[in-house]
């Protein structure tokens, strides 16, 4: 009996075409579907259409392979919350550039795995080039630095910490009450002792007491500041909380996934002075990078702060091909197969250079300052803070936190808006993470007019709570 074609035989890259137009068809259908920034009716509703629509999701017998992406991605798309919708901006979560999106398909397809050069003959070139030149960018004055692809923030922290623990020892680890979660994580995941946690009364490190916290312990210490927070955006004193270090003979590590992409920026890159005098900075650029995920940087102000991440596997870097002058990738990173995600950053920078990049980030926080404009002019609502980056803080005035949280979740289950939570002050406030450079100043009325006519529907009994 002869055996039957593979539906979804690997023919190449020729084999795409037809299937990036079944791909993008699914796409448009399923967002017209929703009609919104995400589906109405929450999980009640979703979890059961998705079902409906995909299982089972391993047949006994294959389907055409043009229906499985037609099924399959409409279903995603019409059950997606939409990063590109205008009133999608609870979290740090973009709509990723088209450009990008398109270099992260022909790296799908190449599929080059980074973790030996035979693998990887040109890719691995733009990406020691690509991670030279972001790490110049952090430390324009250092002779040799260096970076990392990581899958995120998260796993470039981690990856700090190690170093750290690596060049010192055990290190104490001092971070603010603002910092990531994943600094505690990573503190757990290594084996280290506990943070030191202190104050941010205002939103960002104390500095007094991160000074009395230096002084009262003799051990090595690494410091991890944040330059962006993920609850309101702000940015620690950078220069000072180095000043401080160096006093203290202390390492400092720089979350700066958020903010860290200001340095491409003339208007705002004075907000992250004292990023250089970092041993570790992070950066994650599929949130002011506009890439899609995943795209983490770590950087160090010198290659050789890398080289304890150096590994042996002899089918991969043996001893005489890396005399011989074939690259040693192994030590790139704690992963082994990964994915070319240099290639979409590499494309984006190289398409819109320091200018355009530039640009984007300069109207994305000017939309976010409209927003705070709005919200000041409204007399129904009390803005938090005027954003440091992009990310705006309010609530209805005189609202209590019952009625705020319920106020975001009836517009995420009518699928109307996609507003993020934040609790500073001892209160809650709904929090607008804006990373759209095409949101409009209606597209912000329009948010602005749901979230009063809801507060307003919910102090009359008109919706339930």
């Amino acid at each position: 009996m002869p055996t039957p074609p593979l539906a979804g035989s690997t023919n190449g890259p020729a084999a795409l075409r037809p299937l990036i137009d079944t791909v993008l068809t699914a796409l448009h259908d399923g967002a017209h579907r929703r009609d919104g920034p995400l589906p109405a009716g929450g999980p009640d509703a979703v979890t059961p259409r998705t079902r409906t629509t995909t299982h089972p999701v391993i047949p006994d017998h294959g389907t055409d392979p043009h229906d499985a992406l037609r099924t399959l991605v409409t279903a995603l798309a019409e059950g997606a919350a939409d990063p590109a919708h205008p009133l999608c901006a609870a979290h740090l979560h973009t709509p990723p550039l088209a450009l990008a999106t398109a270099a992260d398909l022909a790296a799908s397809a190449l599929n080059p795995s980074m973790d030996s050069w035979d693998q990887a003959p040109a890719a691995s070139t733009l990406e020691a080039d690509i991670t030279a030149a972001l790490a110049a960018e952090i430390y324009p004055h250092h002779p040799s630095p260096d970076a990392l692809v990581t899958t995120g923030g998260t796993e470039a922290n981690q990856l700090a910490l190690l170093l750290a623990r690596e060049r010192n020892g055990p290190v104490q680890t001092i971070c603010a009450a603002n910092a990531h979660h994943s600094i505690t994580r990573a503190t757990w995941l290594l084996g280290l002792p506990t943070p030191v946690v202190i104050p941010a009364p205002t939103g960002v490190m104390d500095l007094t007491a991160l000074d009395e916290a230096l002084t009262e312990h003799h051990r090595p210490f690494l410091v991890t500041a944040t330059a962006g927070t993920t609850d309101t955006g702000q940015i620690d004193p950078l220069a000072d909380i180095a000043d401080l270090c160096t006093t203290h003979g202390a390492e400092l590590h720089i979350d700066a996934a958020y903010g860290g992409p200001l340095l491409f920026s003339p208007t705002h890159r004075g907000k992250v002075h004292g990023l250089d005098r970092a041993h570790s900075v992070t950066l994650d650029l599929h949130k002011l990078g506009w890439q899609p995920a995943s795209a983490g940087i770590l950087a160090v102000p010198h290659h050789t702060h890398l080289h304890a991440l150096h590994h042996r596997a002899s089918y991969l870097n043996a001893d005489d091909d890396t005399e011989a002058g074939l690259p040693d990738l192994l030590g790139r990173s704690l992963r082994t197969t990964r994915r070319p995600d240099a290639l979409k950053i590499a494309v984006t920078l190289k398409a819109l250079g320091r200018t355009g990049l530039a640009d984007l980030i300069d109207r994305t926080i000017a939309t976010a300052h409209h927003l705070a404009d709005l919200i000041a002019h409204t007399p129904t609502l009390d803005l938090y803070d005027r954003p440091t980056i992009s990310t705006v803080l309010f609530r209805p005035t005189d609202a209590d936190d019952h009625t705020v949280a319920t106020i975001r979740r009836t517009l995420l289950t009518r699928g109307h808006a996609v507003l993020g939570r934040a609790h500073t002050d001892d209160r809650l406030w709904l929090k607008a993470t804006l990373l759209n450079p095409h949101t409009t100043p209606d597209d912000l009325r329009t948010l602005l007019a749901l979230v009063t006519r809801l507060t307003t529907d919910l102090a009359e009994g008109n919706t339930t709570r």
